[in-house]
């Protein structure tokens, strides 16, 4: 007799909806990848002041991913998706509109740490949408199991990664570096009006996400809780920090390459947009072709390999200083970049109980993306620091040199951490 094979189960209609939402908000990010460090390079040429800026908007995920697992365990999280793009969109509009006053942008870039209100205006701006973009995320990554069969966890966040990547890193960056040839605010403006569209999508799931859980405790016993489990859980508390580690250096190598591309390959804007599409080829073939390079490698490889990329993310603009050259390695780091996420995030929905998924993933994002304004800041003060001994082109490729050293120190570091035994122990668990 034949065997029947059971079909897999479909995602389904309201899953969909949030991938739409989470395309158009990850467009909207990638229009910020380019549009934020640019604005302050029109504001200054002070790579610190440049690196303020992009820590500003990663500092939240230091100050509030704690704070936001509770939240988020507390409320309804499809409703907290909503409120976060509507403030993202609120914020944005008034900064473009901010920029259509005369004046306001300075004739020409302040070679100091800058003075200019504007640039303070920024800062502020990035910070509140850095905060809304930390409830926001923790919120949608702790929806989605809500709405996929477990089963299919892999599948759909390749898919989430893959349609995120797409627009974050290929279609966003070229189209800001176009509407900023075009005209500044509009390119804060549409920014702005792709949250308001992702969380109307949003809005559209039909249902309550509102996590069942016991009799509420003051926030931080409920935050102790949920950082309790993670350290209970080895492999996850090394993932978390070795994530922090990693994201730490690539935002270093990433806010270095705004002036090392102006400066030393010599790209205007759509050039530099066009540059990140690397980032966004890998990733999307990272996000289409995942579950296949996991089967084939095994999920140790590949997690040592998105460390080995960011290594070679480092090296290259030091010895091939050319946009193809850098584009090839932001697609190598990239696909295996994708790899790490759609292990990681499918282990940790899979693992953590419901009731706790939003307070452990907000531990996990404390330690995992909170040194991201470390990483930026070290990318100014390294260029600044060198800056005092060698030319400016050479003192640029300071980040680089740092990102090489760490990214070795972190391969050497989280190698056996991530051993074939150590990952099967879990998946046995």
């Amino acid at each position: 007799m034949d065997r029947q094979i059971k079909p897999k189960p479909q995602l389904g209609a309201s899953f969909y909806r949030l991938w739409l939402s989470s395309g158009l908000a990850n467009l909207a990010d990638g229009v910020g990848v380019v549009a934020w460090p640019w604005l302050a390079s029109l504001i200054t040429r002070d790579p610190l002041a440049i690196a303020v800026v992009a820590a500003a908007q990663k500092l939240p995920w230091f100050l509030f991913a704690l704070p936001s697992g509770v939240i988020t365990d507390r409320l309804d999280r499809r409703r907290l998706v909503v409120a976060m793009d509507l403030v993202r969109f609120v914020v944005l509009a008034a900064l473009a509109s901010a920029l259509l006053i005369p004046g306001l942008l300075p004739q020409s870039p302040d070679p100091d740490f800058p003075t200019a209100p504007l640039y303070w205006l920024l800062l502020s701006a990035a910070a509140m949408v850095g905060f809304a973009e930390v409830l926001r995320d923790n919120s949608a990554v702790t929806l989605l199991p809500s709405i996929v069969p477990h089963d299919r966890l892999e599948a759909a966040n390749g898919r989430m990664g893959s349609l995120e990547v797409l627009m974050n890193m290929m279609v966003g960056p070229p189209l800001a570096g176009l509407l900023i040839g075009l005209a500044l605010p509009l390119a804060f403006g549409l920014y702005g009006l792709a949250f308001a569209f992702a969380g109307l999508l949003v809005l559209s799931i039909p249902g309550s996400f509102r996590a069942e859980r016991a009799v509420p405790r003051h926030w931080v016993a409920e935050l102790r809780e949920g950082a309790a489990y993670l350290f209970r859980q080895p492999l996850l508390r090394d993932l978390a920090i070795g994530l922090g580690a990693f994201n730490a250096v690539e935002s270093m190598l990433l806010i270095a390459l705004v002036l090392y591309a102006q400066e030393v390959i010599g790209l205007n804007s759509a050039q530099y947009g066009l540059l990140l599409t690397g980032a966004a080829a890998g990733g999307l073939l990272g996000g289409l072709f995942g579950e296949w390079f996991i089967r084939r490698l095994g999920q140790s490889a590949c997690l040592k390999l998105a460390i080995a990329a960011c290594l070679l993310m480092a090296v290259v603009p030091l010895v091939a200083p050319s946009a193809v050259a850098v584009w090839v390695a932001l697609v190598v780091a990239n696909l295996t970049g994708m790899l790490w996420n759609i292990i990681t995030v499918s282990l940790r929905q899979r693992m953590i109980p419901p009731h706790l998924l939003g307070r452990v993933n907000s531990v996990y994002r404390f330690f995992g993306l909170g040194l991201m304004p470390l990483g930026v800041v070290l990318s100014g003060l390294s260029v600044a620091a060198a800056e005092s001994f060698m030319p400016r082109r050479e003192a640029l490729a300071a980040p680089f040199a740092l990102g090489a050293v760490l990214s070795l120190l972190l391969l050497i570091g989280i190698w056996t951490r991530v051993s074939p035994k150590a990952l099967r122990n879990v998946s046995a668990a």
